[in-house]
């Protein structure tokens, strides 16, 4: 059983920062690095969407509407992956997921709210 647990959100004013954190446990199978993690979010009345990912080795995908302010990074001896996110806009607001994806398997955490607003 995999359980990824986020944590991170917030509420902050335009232009601030957040460090959102996801840690896993449970058993991967074939090692927590053979996963790639990602960040989606989904905002009211809108279909989730993909922030980040991050492979095993290192390179990343980071979405239009983030690039050059959100940065995603994992530290693999501790099973967490994060996202760093600056220069956050009331269209960031959403509640944040956290993945863990390979083939054939898919695990979601439970979320965490970020809410940017004046």
């Amino acid at each position: 059983q995999v359980q990824l647990v986020e944590s991170g959100g917030d509420l902050v004013q335009p232009g601030g920062s957040l460090r959102l954190s996801c840690t896993a446990s449970g058993v991967f199978g074939g090692g927590y690095s053979s996963y790639a993690m990602g960040w989606y979010r989904q905002a009211p009345g809108k279909q989730r969407e993909l922030v980040a990912q991050i492979l095993t080795s290192g390179p990343t995908t980071i979405a239009e509407s983030v690039k050059g302010r959100f940065t995603i990074s994992r530290d693999n001896a501790k099973f967490t992956v994060y996202l760093q996110m600056t220069s956050l806009k009331p269209e960031d607001t959403a509640v944040y997921y956290c993945n863990a994806k390979k083939i054939g398997l898919d695990y979601w955490g439970q979320g965490t709210q970020v809410t940017v607003f004046s």
